[in-house]
């Protein structure tokens, strides 16, 4: 395909050239070339023009010719971008949601019925967490006859004395400010920010992690399409521990705004090999577990039980390894989505979040990201009906 992709920072340019090498046609957008140029490095083919995300006409014009535009920069402007698609008759792609329009729903779906009449498929929220998460979920349920919960516990941490962002400084600072989603006894609702602290054990060698609810997307697609009674997501590590303490000391919030210091730009590949050769930067890793509980009907009796998977992303270490300068956050987010360009749907029209795709589909791309350094592992537990949830 002749794939367009807007924003080329960690994530977006390391995307650009995963679909390079599928054998795709890409160029990328930006507001900032010359940024752009050093994540994509100074040896890279890939044409990069200059772009305002909240221009759509500009977004056209720089994306003329192409099948699929992914929007790869901040989720804000999902919908610029998929009015952009439209006109282009295009196919789209995002990483996540914004969810300022309904807190409870997925924005994209708006432009369902748009997609649906110039048949062209829209993919959303294709990243690790939301993407990988939900597809997991799907999973677990699908072995269920009844699923009652499905949790999402996450961790991201950097080794080093300073804030070194694992994502864009805007998007951190949303999610620090954002009140967490959840589902609970069938309803939607928000929760107070950084609440609900929780001890959860994370595979070796991250093991025991305090993790609180966090504003993240999955709530926001996954009861619509899987029946349950309760769905949260937390995050622990210490890129949360930290922001936690910042709320709790007053100095997070909407009115303050973004505070440079505290919420650096996201490091090039470049600053990222200095920050490693200097010994600020030691480690940095990322890991997923999902958790769904329900039953499995018998014939002679009902079993209860508790289908749980971790999916432990490579660490900075052994991405460096790879002779590769980015983190594990951008690095898992890329590689999930590109396997879901990899399989794109395009006999499908309309919006699809990545748990209504079919079942050929999302078992490939689980399948597709053990190949690239991401262990995944299932385990299935019989529980108590009385037991606690997780």
């Amino acid at each position: 395909m002749r794939i367009f992709v807007l924003g080329a920072g960690a994530t977006g340019s390391l995307l650009a050239e995963l679909l390079l090498r599928q054998g795709h046609a890409v160029w990328c957008g930006d507001r900032d070339p010359a940024r752009a140029r050093r994540f994509l490095g100074e040896k890279s083919t890939i044409a990069v023009a200059e772009v305002n995300a909240r221009n759509m006409l500009g977004i056209v014009r720089a994306a003329r010719g192409c099948q699929l535009i992914v929007n790869a920069s901040a989720s804000v402007f999902n919908l610029i971008v998929m009015r952009a698609a439209l006109r282009l008759r295009a196919h789209y792609v995002d990483l996540s949601s914004h969810l300022t329009r309904n807190p409870f729903k997925a924005e994209q779906f708006t432009y369902a019925k748009r997609f649906v009449e110039k048949n062209r498929t829209a993919l959303i929220n294709t990243g690790a967490a939301p993407g990988l998460t939900n597809l997991l979920v799907k999973r677990a349920a699908e072995m269920l006859d009844e699923v009652h919960s499905a949790h999402v516990r996450l961790y991201e941490s950097t080794e080093s004395d300073d804030p070194i962002s694992q994502w864009s400084p805007e998007v951190s600072f949303d999610e620090a400010i954002s009140s967490p989603r959840v589902y609970r006894n069938g309803r939607f609702r928000m929760e107070k920010r950084f609440a609900e602290l929780e001890k959860f054990r994370f595979p070796d060698p991250i093991g025991n992690a305090s993790v609180v609810l966090a504003a993240q997307d999955e709530v926001a697609t996954l009861p619509y399409f899987i029946p349950m009674r309760n769905m949260d997501v937390k995050i622990g590590g210490n890129e949360f521990d930290r922001l936690r303490r910042w709320y709790k000391q007053g100095k997070l919030s909407k009115s303050r705004g973004i505070v440079r210091h505290r919420f650096p730009q996201t490091s090039s590949p470049r600053m990222i090999a200095s920050l490693i050769r200097r010994g600020v930067l030691q480690n940095a890793r990322f890991s997923a577990a999902v958790l769904v509980r329900g039953v499995k009907r018998g014939t002679k009796e009902d079993r209860h039980l508790l289908i749980r998977t971790d999916a432990l992303f490579p660490t900075l270490y052994q991405i460096r390894q790879q002779g590769r300068y980015t983190t594990p956050v951008a690095y898992a987010t890329a590689h999930v989505a590109a396997l879901f360009i990899k399989y794109f749907p395009r006999e499908s029209a309309g919006v699809f979040a990545p748990e209504m795709l079919p079942l050929e589909i999302r078992r490939a791309i689980i399948a597709g990201i053990r190949a690239h350094s991401v262990k995944i592992t299932h385990k299935t537990t019989v529980i108590k009906q009385d037991d606690e949830e997780l």
